[in-house]
């Protein structure tokens, strides 16, 4: 099969990012990977964007029993927020922390005068499924429970995350449904990780190349599901794309880009949510691979896809 191939600004980079996260992640360097080698730390300083926001980290409960968790909080300190941003980090299942990621949802915030509450989620495969899911979820009730405390309109939260946070996004968007959860606004699913299956062409196709092939992709929801990966029966609420009804979900934006390992199935994801008619934007970036906005920010088609959410998020704001 022939691959697709890199954007020229983003290929030129792929060598160097290559040398601290290689395509194929395989279990045993998961330990190496939690060192920090590929995730650089989030500092309180650069959460306060030089005074604009309050940094706080709140202890809430888990759920049905499980042990609490930490959320991360971030507020404007110049008056009340008109919304919410719940992140939930990316990392393939198995790799960083409530700080990652937050960045760019800070970015939103100064933008809307948002909220961002990030969950601490338990990792894989120390904590399999159902537990990072549900830790997520209890910090969504938590989060929108306390939306008076928090200063924001409840009825503007949005859930978003890139990778498997964007998998662990589009699963509270389908529990919340579900379980006539918090009344989401809308959903945020960037590159999402969302089908355990690991077999569509895009991951075949890609496979050693790139950002997080089909090795990793292995690693990862092997460490999560176990020998049930790829097996008949998966959760949506661990793998989204294992929902048989997409139907009554908030308005959700997707995007992914043409030379990763996602790109089939978040295509497919989006256009079921079409044929049940809901509201999906997708976006798929020619040439990219996994993460490149984040990796290489610098570069043409990392601006545009940032620029893409903001836009969307303008006229989730303002409907």
């Amino acid at each position: 099969m022939t691959v697709v191939p890199f954007d020229p600004e983003l290929g030129a980079a792929l060598s160097t990012i290559g040398e601290q996260l290689p395509p194929a992640l395989t279990p045993e360097m998961i330990p190496i990977m939690r060192e920090g080698v590929a995730l650089a730390p989030v500092t309180d300083d650069d959460l306060r964007r030089g005074g604009r926001f309050t940094v706080e980290e709140r202890t809430v409960p888990g759920l049905d029993g499980d042990p609490d968790i930490t959320l991360l909080i971030c507020r404007p300190v110049d008056g009340r927020a008109t919304g919410c941003v719940y992140h939930t980090h990316g990392g393939g299942m198995v790799l960083g922390d409530r700080r990652t990621g937050v960045p760019e949802m800070l970015d939103w915030a100064e933008r809307f005068s948002l909220v961002v509450v990030s969950v601490e989620y338990r990792l894989a495969p120390e904590t399999p499924h159902p537990g990072p899911v549900n830790d997520c979820y209890a910090g969504l009730l938590w989060t929108a429970g306390h939306a008076e405390e928090l200063g924001f309109d409840p009825d503007r939260l949005i859930v978003a995350g890139g990778s498997a946070g964007g998998g662990l996004a589009a699963a509270l968007a389908l529990m919340a449904r579900d379980r006539k959860g918090p009344a989401l606004l809308g959903q945020m699913l960037i590159y999402p990780m969302l089908d355990d299956r690991n077999d569509t062409p895009s991951a075949v196709q890609m496979a050693g190349l790139g950002v997080w092939d089909r090795t990793a992709n292995s690693t990862g929801w092997g460490a999560l599901l176990g020998d049930a990966a790829g097996g008949p029966d998966v959760s949506p609420y661990a793998a989204p794309a294992r929902a048989e009804d997409l139907s009554n979900l908030p308005p959700a934006f997707i995007d992914v880009g043409s030379a990763e390992t996602f790109r089939d199935e978040d295509v497919a994801y989006a256009s079921r949510i079409w044929q049940a008619g809901g509201r999906a934007e997708l976006h798929v970036w020619p040439g990219a691979f996994h993460g490149f906005d984040s990796m290489v920010p610098s570069a043409a088609l990392s601006q545009d896809a940032r620029e893409a959410r903001v836009r969307w998020l303008n006229r989730l704001f303002n409907q």
